[in-house]
């Protein structure tokens, strides 16, 4: 068999149908700003908080999965498919530049994903997966006000 007609290569843990919407680590505006704010005294936990989520801190948002990877040294490696996900939540950070982000799991678990750049767009992204995979999933859903609880 010649090289040609041999396939590509893919990246352990991905499949070839998977799209790769980001893959990346945190915002870089997030580690100036607390670079910045470590110049004073309160700032420093800060500071060190932004330079270990900048080494080891990575995201990977696929068409079939969200994956995170961390932890020291960046050894903890967590992967939710989109059926896992029943909602999520972020918060703005740095203007709107960058953003935190919540993936609350079905069985009551919650991913953070902090200083994701383009936040905004990832959430949109993981929302079209969430209702493309199951559309009447938050029909049982209770809010604030509501009867449910009744």
């Amino acid at each position: 068999m010649s090289a040609a007609s041999q396939p590509a290569p893919v990246a352990p843990g991905a499949s070839i149908n998977e799209e790769v919407f980001y893959e990346g680590g945190p915002a870089k505006g997030d580690l100036i700003t607390n670079l910045l704010f470590g110049l004073t005294l309160i700032g420093i936990p800060f500071a060190v908080g932004a330079l270990v989520r900048a080494l080891w801190l990575r995201f990977r948002i696929t068409s079939r999965r969200v994956e995170v990877t961390g932890g020291w040294l960046g050894r903890d490696r967590t992967q939710v498919v989109y059926s896992q996900i029943r909602e999520v939540r972020s918060v703005s950070r740095g203007f709107g530049f960058w953003g935190d982000m919540v993936l609350v799991l079905s069985d009551g678990m919650k991913l953070e994903m902090r200083a994701v750049p383009r936040y905004r767009d990832a959430q949109a992204f993981i929302e079209a997966r969430l209702k493309g995979g199951s559309a009447a999933k938050s029909s049982g859903t209770a809010g604030f006000g509501s009867d449910a609880a009744a």
